[in-house]
């Protein structure tokens, strides 16, 4: 049975009892109320009259005049119409006869003793109807004691009833609920399994089959994969948030997908409602996200304001690739990737830029300071190789040969330096002039002309003809030249050349330098242009500061070239840079 059909039943038999309480005591409350009215209106009416007749006989003389024997029978007609007792018409009919006869007699004894017999029925009837109000009175109590012992015994029924009813009806609905309650908590703490069994048919057990059915469901979904990836979402996406790098995510239609909490504070999107929002439409108030989102790809560090504090970040963007998989007719798989949107990351790298700055600063106080010693001694080196001073043995030449070797390459070294410490805080001065690719070979060439002749390699200079002109500052790009002769010598063996071109390629002339030694091992080539990276070396060759190709590497990017190096085990290496054309 229903439920809305159980509570209608319920109420209704409520009703029903209600209603039959109220009707019993109305029953009872009319029957009391019959009753006294019975006594009021007959026995009571019949007490007047026959006061009203008594008072006509004692108030008047004998022989009576018309106007009493007029009310006289008037009154005892009104007796004769309210006769209500038994006996009382036996009464009423011997006043009528003593009446007559009163009337009849004109002997005064004979009236007085006629009114006598009339006085001692009128009597009668008053005891008749008195001993008649008694008995109604009586039964009238009679009738108002049961009425009220009937009444308490459908009242203390109703009161059980309804007792019962409140005591247990409650019950019928709040069990079904509590049960319900109980799963419901129990699927809050992840128990699957909790199922609700109900042995009636009605709503209560509807909704405990639609439960366990939810049940089962979200059971099949805590075991199936899909569960396992909302739950790394939730890992992945509580790890970015507890990240201290600002991070932003991009779905493949320009939707936010998502904007940690270093992001939003550096970004100041604190107020806004950003998740699932358009980048463009971000972009179009916040311009330090639309350049993030626009020069993502940009390698150098960006200078933000957070806090009242200048700090640096790194932006970074990745691509997210998902795999696509797909079929041919041959039931061949094919895996491809799609991009389904990007991340941009901002390192915060403000610690490491102040650490930076500061070694710095450092370098280039101690090679300023450095490179005065260095340079006398290397005066007194060619004043003690001067025959003026004085002759010295084969031994001490050879002493002194070492020491203007090692003297010349800290000297290299701190005058490296101190270009490093100029690049590093960007107060590289160049002077751009146009100048003939040829003249910038040339003058790399005398650097190291010397050094080549001493080791017996050839330098084989190779130009195209009609070169055209390069906007340069002359003497940073020949310092690269002459960085990538030295190297190219050093690592070069006697009596081998060295082959320095000049090239056009587009809008751009390309310089260089190509040696025929050992060759560099290629998981080396790619940090080759970092600083203070050193390719470990036989010992046959002495290894630089890992300066030299870091710094043409900032000179060359200064004005707006390339940098690049070819290298094979055994075949030689090849560096080389390009410049734009004026």
């Amino acid at each position: 049975m229903k439920v809305k059909n159980k509570l209608r039943l319920g109420f209704g038999f409520l009703f029903i009892v209600v209603l039959f309480f109220g009707a019993t005591a109305v029953y009872y409350i009319h029957d009391i109320s019959e009753n006294s009215k019975v006594i009021l209106q007959n026995n009571y009416e019949s007490l007047s009259f026959a006061r009203q007749m008594r008072d006509v006989l004692d108030n008047n003389d004998f022989p009576l005049n018309n106007s009493a024997i007029n009310k006289f029978n008037i009154y005892l007609e009104q007796q004769e119409t309210n006769i209500t007792e038994p006996g009382e018409a036996f009464f009423t009919h011997r006043l009528r006869t003593d009446f007559r006869l009163l009337m009849a007699t004109p002997e005064i004894s004979v009236q007085h003793e006629t009114a006598r017999n009339i006085r001692k029925i009128l009597s009668d009837i008053e005891n008749l109807n008195m001993q008649a109000i008694i008995r109604k009175d009586n039964k009238a109590r009679a009738s108002v004691a049961n009425a009220t012992l009937f009444l308490g015994l459908v009242g203390g029924f109703t009161f059980l009833v309804l007792f019962s009813f409140s005591v247990n009806f409650p019950g019928f609905i709040s069990k079904p609920l509590n049960t319900l309650l109980i799963g419901i908590r129990a699927i809050g703490l992840k128990n699957y399994k909790q199922r609700i069994h109900f042995d009636k048919n009605d709503e209560f057990a509807e909704v405990a089959n639609a439960f366990n059915d939810m049940a089962e469901r979200l059971d099949e979904w805590e075991n199936s994969n899909l569960s396992k990836i909302m739950s790394s979402k939730l890992r992945i996406e509580t790890i970015i948030e507890q990240m201290h790098e600002a991070i932003i995510g991009v779905n493949e239609k320009q939707e936010l997908l998502f904007v940690n909490t270093a992001a939003m504070k550096i970004l100041n999107l604190n107020a806004q409602k950003i998740e699932g929002a358009s980048a463009d439409d971000i972009s179009k108030n916040n311009e330090l996200f639309r350049y993030i989102i626009n020069e993502a790809t940009n390698i150098k560090p960006l200078k933000i304001v957070v806090d009242g504090k200048d700090c640096y970040f790194q932006m970074e963007s990745r691509e997210i690739n998902v795999p696509n998989i797909s079929s041919d007719k041959r039931q061949a798989l094919t895996i491809a990737k799609n991009s389904a949107g990007k991340v941009y990351i901002l390192r915060n790298i403000t610690e490491f830029k102040e650490r930076d700055e500061a070694k710095t600063n450092f370098i280039a106080t101690i090679s300023h300071e450095l490179k005065t010693p260095i340079s006398s001694i290397k005066m007194s080196l060619k004043l003690l190789k001067d025959e003026r001073v004085g002759h010295i043995n084969t031994e001490q030449q050879q002493l002194l040969e070492h020491i203007k070797d090692d003297n010349d390459r800290l000297l290299k070294i701190t005058s490296e330096l101190l270009e490093l410490s100029q690049v590093e805080t960007g107060n590289i001065q160049l002077n751009f002039v146009p100048v003939q690719p040829q003249e910038i070979v040339d003058y790399a060439i005398t650097s190291v002309k010397f050094q080549a002749e001493q080791k017996g390699v050839k330098l084989e200079v190779v130009n195209d003809a009609g070169l055209p002109q390069v906007n340069v500052d002359v003497e940073k790009t020949a310092w690269v030249l002459v960085n990538f002769l030295s190297n190219a010598l050093r690592y070069s063996a006697e009596k081998s050349k060295v082959i320095i071109s000049t090239i056009k390629k587009g809008n751009e002339v390309e310089f260089s330098v190509k040696d025929f030694g050992k060759g560099i091992d290629e998981q080396y080539q790619k940090r080759l242009f970092d600083r203070y990276f050193q390719v470990p070396t036989d010992g046959q060759n002495k290894s630089g500061s890992g300066l030299g190709l870091a710094i043409s590497k900032d000179f060359i990017e200064a004005q707006n070239g390339r940098i690049w190096l070819k290298s094979a085990i055994g075949e030689g290496s090849t560096f080389g840079f390009s410049l734009p054309s004026a």
